[in-house]
C-alpha cells in the first residue's frame, strides 16, 4: 500500500507542479487522521523521496527511479558494443543535488557558443557562497544580467565570453554574481 501512497503523492506533484497538504494526502489516500499523514511523510523522508524545509513543509527530492546508465560509447574510433548495467542514474538528483539552490535557465544567444553552451539549451544554475575565477555564472553587471566565464585581472573582475565575436565585459558601476552554471541540458 506505501507504494501506491508514494505513486498518489508523486503523481499529485507531477501534475500540480507542488508538493500536496496535508488535508489533499488525507483525499489522495483516503486516511482519516492527520497523524497517519505525518507516518508517512516520515517514511518519504526516510527513504529520501522529500525533504522538509524549516517550516516543516516538504521538499521533492528522488521522485523518479531514475533511467539506467549500461555502459560506455566511443566517441573516437569505433570499438566493440558491450552493454553492461554500471548503475541507475535518476537525472533529477544528478543535475540538482542542491536542489534548495538550484534552478534552470533558458539560454538565450551566442556568447557562449565555445563554451559549448548554445542558444536554447537550458543551464543548471546553483546560488553558492563563493565563486572562482574560471567558472561560468550568471552575473548581474550594470543592472543587467548575463552568463559568461568570471576573470580577475589583478583586484579586478570581470566577465569573457565563450566566443571571437564578442569583447569582455568590465563593470561601470555595480557587479554581482547570482550564480555559478553546474550542468547544461540540451535536447535533440
Amino acid at each position: 500500500m506505501y507504494n501506491d501512497y508514494k505513486q498518489r503523492i508523486i503523481s499529485f506533484y507531477k501534475k500540480h507542479k507542488r508538493m500536496p497538504g496535508y488535508n489533499e494526502i488525507m483525499a489522495l489516500t483516503g486516511f482519516k487522521s492527520k497523524n497517519a499523514v505525518y507516518k508517512l511523510i516520515e517514511k518519504l523522508v526516510d527513504e529520501g523521496v522529500v525533504s522538509k524545509d524549516r517550516s516543516g513543509h516538504m521538499i521533492p527530492q528522488r521522485l523518479s527511479g531514475g533511467v539506467s546508465l549500461l555502459g560506455l560509447v566511443e566517441a573516437g574510433f569505433p570499438s566493440p558494443a558491450e552493454e553492461e548495467l554500471l548503475d541507475v542514474i535518476d537525472f533529477d538528483e544528478y543535475l540538482t543535488p542542491n536542489k534548495e539552490s538550484s534552478y534552470i535557465l533558458m539560454v538565450k544567444g551566442d556568447s557562449m557558443i565555445d563554451a559549448g553552451i548554445l542558444p536554447g539549451d537550458m543551464v543548471v544554475v546553483e546560488r553558492k557562497q563563493t565563486y572562482k575565477p574560471g567558472q561560468i555564472v550568471i552575473a548581474n553587471i550594470d543592472n543587467e544580467y548575463t552568463m559568461k566565464y568570471l576573470r580577475k585581472k589583478g583586484d579586478a573582475y570581470y566577465l569573457e565570453p565563450a566566443n571571437p565575436r564578442y569583447k569582455p565585459i568590465y563593470p561601470k558601476e555595480s557587479f554581482r554574481i547570482e550564480a555559478v552554471v553546474t550542468s547544461v541540458v540540451r535536447k535533440y
